[in-house]
């Protein structure tokens, strides 16, 4: 019933082929409950690599997409960050100055925007509930209407730049799961983790990210959620998470800018340049 329900209130997100994998070829279907993508993977190839460089990544301006820079600049990190905490569980990040075994870039392909109008009245009625009825373990659905969505594609090349794992991910918010943010990238921001948990866990494990019982997050990823320093010094490039301060700014419907500071301002990863139009399978490495 609930995942009728979460399917039945949920954002559309295109899945899109932007350009910018070194190839296409060969991808299969890996849809989740909620998500769509296209994976390839070489497991054997993914699994003997023992390090990784993890690229900034990239979201251009689109005529398409509302987001203003520093919104889509805050999404495109998120994503990073994500990618590097979780990453860390199984491989060593290095910086853009070392060499790795692999690299990683993600490109955000398109997000639709989150009505903050809509997310502002469904933050509303959950007050108004808690008000009105305390203590009862009742769920408020979002309004299911003004609802974001991401869609991001990736890959992670070895040192001669073939590619040994890609990625086209697409995911809209729905009205169980994603809390409502009064901000025009309040959504996007939020599957940018999603996103950054799925294709780790394709690299990671050289398997589809979908199915299965999904996976306690290590003990030692904990305090770096809450704030604190990440388990390699590369990792600091994109930021720390906001902590405390943004689960309080999440649960109050707060914008992400409010609450999460960014990347630094020189980041030791550089960003590939942005994909170019019309690029096929056999378009020359970003990077």
């Amino acid at each position: 019933m609930g995942a009728a329900l979460a399917l039945g209130g949920c954002a559309t997100a295109p899945l899109e082929q932007a350009g910018s994998l070194r190839s296409y070829d060969r991808m299969s279907e890996a849809n989740g409950l909620v998500t769509r993508s296209k994976i390839r993977v070489n497991k054997q190839d993914v699994l003997a690599a023992k390090t990784i460089r993890i690229a900034s990544t990239v979201f251009p301006a689109r005529t398409d997409v509302v987001l203003n820079e520093k919104e889509r600049r805050l999404v495109a990190n998120a994503i990073s960050r994500e990618l590097c905490l979780r990453l860390s569980e199984r491989f060593r990040i290095v910086s853009s100055d070392d060499d790795a075994d692999l690299t990683v870039q993600a490109t955000v392909t398109h997000a639709a925007p989150t009505s903050p109008t809509a997310s502002g009245a469904s933050k509303a009625l959950s007050i108004a509930k808690t008000v009105a009825l305390p203590g009862v373990p009742v769920p408020v659905p979002r309004l299911p209407v003004g609802l974001g969505s991401l869609s991001v594609e990736a890959e992670a090349r070895d040192f001669a730049g073939f590619q040994k794992a890609a990625m086209v991910w697409a995911r809209g918010a729905n009205s169980l799961t994603n809390s409502p943010r009064v901000a025009n990238e309040g959504d996007a921001y939020d599957l940018a983790a999603d996103f950054g948990t799925d294709f780790a866990k394709l690299v990671t494990t050289g398997e589809s990210p979908f199915g299965g019982i999904p996976a306690l997050p290590p003990m030692d990823s904990i305090p770096v959620r809450f704030g604190g320093a990440p388990k390699y010094v590369a990792c600091e490039a994109f930021g720390r998470f906001p902590g405390i301060t943004g689960f309080a700014g999440q649960g109050l419907g707060l914008p992400p800018a409010w609450t999460d500071s960014g990347a630094k301002e020189s980041p030791a990863n550089n960003a590939a340049p942005p994909p170019v139009s019309g690029a096929n399978s056999e378009q020359a490495l970003t990077q």
